[in-house]
């Protein structure tokens, strides 16, 4: 009897366990019976997410979500997240994917998995032109302001070791702290770089390095092999018809690479 009951607890056990592997393998099925894509965008990140003046999604990577929704044949609901929450609202499913400008890093590969980069984004340092900095060596003991959880944090805190690493919760918090000089000096992406300088015209930032060029896609759990293969379709797809360059263009005024970088 005893043997039995431990037999029946063992696959019971069995079962609860392979529910959530179930469940991971069924997203795509499950976005086509809802008839909605979950995507968690970040609208605080311009120009990749944002506003615009009538308060309503827009960017490029509102746009490239809209146009994998399309090619999944579904609509798109917008999932607001911050930077440093992407991945945990991935992983709780209260999003079935992520299209946030999302890096390809190794840390970040070992908890979700990544179709094919549709995306290219630069991790520099900037700062004002009268600023001497041409090396990571020029900022020790300066303070250095990012946006915490993303690559370009990452990045600071492992190529500046010795600078004074200030986090911003979010890129629109770290926008606005460059705009009213709080900080004058970042480590983050041409595009921050950019939508700084539109209200900060009269001591522009100006690019000082590259740190690293890191290609970015949609992020999904793992195991969602049939989801990972329908948006690899939809990025080379949107790729060989120039409709995700046209988008990257019209957003960040540069064209992507002829060969994607492989992560």
């Amino acid at each position: 009897m005893k043997r039995r009951t431990l037999m029946t607890s063992a696959l019971a056990l069995a079962v609860f366990a392979a529910v959530p592997a179930l469940a991971v393998a069924d997203t795509l099925d499950d976005i086509k019976a809802r008839g909605t894509l979950r995507a968690a965008i970040d609208l605080g990140s311009p120009p990749f997410g944002m506003q615009d003046a009538n308060m309503q999604p827009t960017g490029s990577e509102v746009e490239s979500a809209k146009l994998l929704a399309d090619h999944l044949g579904v609509k798109l609901e917008i999932v607001e997240v911050t930077s440093p929450n992407r991945i945990p609202f991935l992983l709780t499913n209260k999003a079935d994917v992520v299209v946030a400008s999302l890096s390809i890093s190794e840390e970040r590969k070992q908890v979700i998995d990544f179709a094919d980069p549709h995306g290219v984004i630069q991790v520099i340092a900037a700062a004002p032109k009268d600023v001497d900095i041409k090396s990571v060596e020029d900022l020790k003991g300066k303070d250095v302001a990012t946006t915490r959880g993303t690559t370009n944090d990452k990045e600071a805190t492992t190529q500046a070791k010795d600078a004074n690493i200030v986090r911003y919760d979010d890129d629109a918090t770290l926008v606005t702290a460059l705009v009213s000089g709080q900080n004058n000096i970042m480590i983050s992406a041409p595009q921050i770089m950019n939508a700084v300088n539109e209200r900060r015209t009269n001591d522009p930032l100006e690019v000082k390095f590259v740190l690293k060029v890191n290609p970015y896609a949609v992020g999904l759990r793992k195991g969602e092999d049939a989801l990972k293969a329908a948006i690899n379709d939809w990025v080379k797809t949107d790729l060989a018809n120039g409709k995700l360059n046209a988008i990257y263009k019209k957003y960040n005024n540069v064209d992507l690479p002829a060969e994607m970088p492989k992560p």
